[in-house]
């Protein structure tokens, strides 16, 4: 099961890493404030990866690895917006 996950992962994680990855170089070009843009990079690039996790819950929930990157997406998703708050009030 977990060989199924990792290979679902290998190939979702890559267009999603893309996607954020050129929103994030877009920021930069209009010159958006660094830490803005890495914050709003960080809560798209969470997001769109829980997301992707949660579309395949039901099948891999019982997997230790499937939790870990849940978890992990998650809590880039929260430094995303953590870090988007000290951009603008910080």
């Amino acid at each position: 099961m977990d060989r199924t996950l990792l290979r679902y992962y290998a190939f979702t994680i890559p267009h999603v890493t893309i996607f954020a990855g050129a929103v994030f170089g877009i920021l930069l070009l209009m010159r958006v404030n660094l830490k803005l843009a890495l914050g709003i990079f960080s809560t798209l690039y969470g997001l769109m990866l829980t997301i992707v996790a949660l579309i395949v819950r039901e099948h891999f929930w019982d997997s230790r690895i499937y939790k870990l990157s849940l978890l992990a997406y998650i809590s880039l998703f929260l430094a995303g917006i953590f870090i988007i708050y000290l951009s603008i009030f910080g």
